[in-house]
């Protein structure tokens, strides 16, 4: 059954010169079959009127860790009262998710994405981390791989308790029998190469394995001060590096010589305060750019992307059709997908029409729910 989304004052396309006005696109079996201006529209089966308001890609959240038990706001609150952020605090959410069941960890993974999904979002990355054993590392991307294709081992989030001043042995489990379990329900492998977590030279060592088991690479660097994490996630190819809050002219300009696509957080840095990134100076220089949420319980614990792009163009440089186009196209190329982040003949037809006439009402009318409907390959679901 055929349906035409019609009326639409701005349609944000990301094709050519980004939108188009007075726009109306037709879906069928899933996917976009014709895009183009309102009075040329074909028949369709059904028609939805989104009465002058605008339409944009649904959003592709390509960084996120949605599979956890507790919570850490008494963290959030000494941050606000000036402590500062350490990557160690990840292990109580360790503690808390080991301690949870496989059915408690579900129904919060599902509610989580339901958030989401109520917010636009259509597409998004998962990644494990918050087992760091064998056994648990495996449950949450079997959980993860429930409610997603794009799932990411990462098993080097930190080095648990129990291997505390034996981080190599870690890496060993790491790259071997952790690997081996979580390898089947994954196509990502990920590690947090920074001070307090993993050194350049395990994080290598986790990343081969996983190349070697057929995974591609996603890297977390740059975070918490500069270091040679950029520079390793471009020499092994991987399709996204992530966070980017210290980088050196090196590190920006070996991410605008390769394929990597550099995923920006803004939610950490509001959680964190620490400095947001320049991202006007890494889009001046040619460096494909992403924004994603990072959803966790610790330094980002919202799932709203219309925040993060408000954030973007507030205090990031970004121009909100950058923004979006970075929540959107952006996402879907730091996860190599060719099928969405774009409103375009052959595309899924997965789409957000906004109660606002034009993309600009995201970073302009900054937390206000602007969500009117989500499509997900081409039904309706809010």
């Amino acid at each position: 059954m055929s349906a035409l989304i019609t009326n639409i004052s701005e349609l944000t396309t990301n094709v050519g010169d980004g939108t188009l006005r007075d726009a109306a696109l037709l879906i069928d079996g899933g996917r976009i079959a014709w895009v183009g201006p309102a009075a040329d529209a074909p028949h369709a089966d059904d028609v939805v009127d989104a009465g002058g308001r605008a339409v944009i890609p649904g959003f592709v959240d390509s960084h996120s860790h949605l599979v956890f038990a507790g919570d850490r706001a008494a963290e959030f609150e000494a941050r606000m009262a000036g402590q500062r952020y350490a990557a160690g605090g990840i292990r109580s959410t360790v503690a808390a998710t080991r301690a949870a069941s496989d059915d408690e960890l579900r129904a919060r993974l599902r509610g989580f994405v339901d958030e989401m999904l109520a917010q636009g979002t259509t597409t998004v990355e998962i990644k494990s981390g918050y087992g760091l054993s064998v056994a648990d590392e495996e449950r949450l991307v079997r959980l993860a791989a429930e409610v997603t294709p794009e799932v990411t081992f990462l098993g080097a989030h930190v080095v648990p308790a129990e291997y505390m001043d034996r981080a190599d042995e870690y890496v060993d489990l790491v790259a071997g029998p952790m690997l081996d379990a979580a390898a089947p329900h994954s196509r990502w492998i990920d590690v947090f190469c920074e001070t307090g977590a993993f050194t350049v030279a395990q994080s290598r060592r986790v990343l081969e394995a996983g190349i070697a088991r057929g995974l591609t690479p996603r890297v977390h660097a740059s975070q918490l001060g500069p270091g040679d994490g950029v520079r390793l996630a471009v020499e092994l190819g991987a399709a996204s590096v992530d966070h980017g809050t210290y980088l050196t002219d090196h590190d920006i300009a070996a991410l605008a010589a390769s394929d990597t696509v550099l995923t920006l957080l803004p939610g950490v840095e509001f959680s964190t305060r620490q400095p947001y990134p320049d991202a006007r100076r890494l889009i001046d220089a040619g460096v494909s750019v992403a924004i994603a949420c990072d959803t966790n319980p610790g330094s980002s614990f919202t799932s709203s992307m219309a925040f993060c792009i408000a954030i973007a163009v507030r205090d990031m440089g970004m121009t909100p059709t950058e923004a979006v186009r970075a929540a959107t196209a952006g996402g879907a190329k730091a996860l190599r997908r060719d099928d969405v982040g774009v409103v375009a003949q052959g595309m899924r037809a997965d789409l957000v029409l906004l109660d606002a006439p034009t993309r600009v009402h995201l970073a302009y009318r900054p937390g206000v729910p602007l969500v009117a409907g989500v499509w997900k390959d081409g039904i309706r679901i809010r």
